[in-house]
């Protein structure tokens, strides 16, 4: 019996089919999901998802959000997924020097604006690992 995995973002349903098992970074560590798993609610931390179906690995990159799983299912809510071959390093990379740049002057910059650019740092970084990947030297 395979497991049914849903990812949603606030935008939209980004991901919907059954898989055979999904690695995703939790609160306390990487935590893999088989079907007929306990069933749990806990938090997702940013970094790297991976989806095995069929034999194959397909990786993520999600934001911070919450995990449903149920023996059957596994339903991730979060603020950003995107898709390994939808991401594209020189953009993430200026993204994340910015942001950097941004937090290096805190004097200037409210609470809610730290969080943001903090948020926006571990999103970039989530990206650029899963990018990086299956690069070679």
């Amino acid at each position: 019996m395979p497991l049914q995995l849903e990812i949603v973002t606030p935008e939209a349903s980004i991901y919907a089919d059954e898989v055979d098992t999904v690695v995703l970074p939790g609160c306390e560590g990487e935590m893999g999901v088989l079907p007929h798993h306990a069933p749990l609610v806990t938090l997702l931390s940013a970094g790297e998802l991976r989806i095995v179906k069929g034999g194959k690995t397909h990786f993520m990159a999600v934001g911070e959000g919450l995990v449903e799983v149920t023996g059957s299912s596994a339903r991730i809510l979060t603020d950003a997924a995107i898709g390994e071959d939808a991401i594209d390093e020189g953009a993430v990379q200026a993204a994340l020097d910015r942001a950097q740049a941004r937090l290096k002057d805190t004097a200037n910059l409210t609470a809610e604006e730290i969080a943001a650019t903090e948020a926006s740092i571990l999103h970039s970084l989530a990206q650029l690992k899963v990018k990086r990947r299956r690069k070679t030297i």
